[in-house]
């Protein structure tokens, strides 16, 4: 789960930082002394700061994004020294370098600066960057969590509203299929099992739908029962290459991910040019599932419009996975593609 802070709260942090620790050391040291040698203050003071916020970015962004996410709490105490030594040699740079350079005066005095003795004192001014780094990731990866949680939480409400309108007496629906397909069972055997197929499909989608997760063959047969409805409709125009690779039973993934390629396909694929067969693949290998599906669609249409349910399937994939899945689309020359891999749970 990548953070996506603005940059511009690390900055406004440090301004704030410095000017209270230029208060602070003001307050409390010799005022006289600072007002003399302001330049020299001033240039000590802001690279002094500037190579925390160095450390501090540099952590935040790598090493906290690296163990501190993934619950690495050891990995990330022994990365510390790592930073330190980084410190060091940053500040040294900034003011032992470029300061120098500058002003002709070094901050650390000429034996003081002999490298065992520059980075052991480092060390100790150094903690403050590794500190507020750690404490400022764990404050936004808790922000950016409860913020994910309300939305998800938003997003449950609405699809139960749109189920609970979808769910105008079920049983109703189901007993008048079940008769229809009582009648027809010694008549019109082909129409009968596709009301038998209606059945199921609309059973697993007031049943199974609302559930966080589902059972991966169920998920599957219900695709297999869309295409097959689909195929119904279509007759003879319909140009598809359905395609399942591997094994597969009771392994649980994310409800109705699979179901969002697959309409998608049908709602904006063409599918009356053999030459434009549309593509829709599953695999299952290593305890990972991949669907990819490829379809061409009518020019001029704003295939854009998928955007808001490819963006609540992201947010509901990061919610379940964090960073566990790969998902991506490509557009272009009238085609769109899809593509998504997650882990399955035994």
């Amino acid at each position: 789960m990548k953070l996506k802070i603005p940059f511009y709260y690390h900055i406004i942090l440090f301004l704030g930082l410095f000017l209270t620790y230029f208060l602070w050391d003001y307050g409390i040291n010799s005022r006289i002394a600072i007002v003399q040698q302001t330049q020299l203050y001033l240039w000590v003071t802001s690279t002094f700061m500037l190579s925390i916020f160095v450390v501090y970015i540099l952590n935040f962004y790598t090493v906290c994004d690296w163990f501190l996410n993934k619950k690495k709490i050891l990995f990330y105490f022994l990365s510390i020294p790592v930073s330190l030594l980084i410190f060091a040699a940053v500040r040294y740079l900034f003011q032992e370098v470029i300061m120098f350079q500058i002003t002709g005066q070094h901050n650390y005095f000429d034996e003081a600066r002999e490298i065992t003795y520059y980075i052991k004192d480092n060390f100790f001014f150094g903690l403050p960057a590794v500190i507020l780094s750690a404490l400022s990731y764990l404050f936004w990866q808790s922000q950016y969590s409860q913020k994910q949680n309300q939305e998800l939480l938003l997003e449950n409400k609405k699809a139960e509203f749109q189920m609970l309108k979808a769910q105008i007496s079920p049983h109703f629906l189901f007993n008048t299929l079940n008769s229809f397909y009582s009648q027809l069972v010694l008549k019109e055997d082909e129409m009968a099992d596709d009301i038998l197929v209606l059945s199921d499909l609309l059973r697993y989608v007031i049943t199974e739908t609302d559930k966080d997760e589902a059972i991966l063959s169920k998920e599957i047969q219900f695709i297999q029962n869309y295409i097959h409805l689909q195929k119904k409709r279509f007759e003879d125009q319909l140009f598809l290459d359905f395609t399942i690779e591997g094994n597969y039973s009771n392994e649980k993934l994310i409800s109705s991910a699979l179901v969002h390629f697959v309409e998608n396909v049908f709602k904006h694929g063409k599918f009356n040019n053999e030459e434009e067969k549309a593509v829709i693949s599953i695999r299952i290998k290593d305890n990972f599932l991949e669907i990819s599906t490829f379809n061409y669609f009518i020019e001029g249409e704003n295939y854009s419009s998928t955007g808001i349910g490819f963006d609540n399937l992201t947010k509901r994939l990061e919610y379940m996975y964090k960073d566990q899945f790969v998902l991506g689309k490509t557009e272009e020359n009238n085609t769109f593609k899809t593509y998504l891999k997650i882990p399955l749970k035994k």
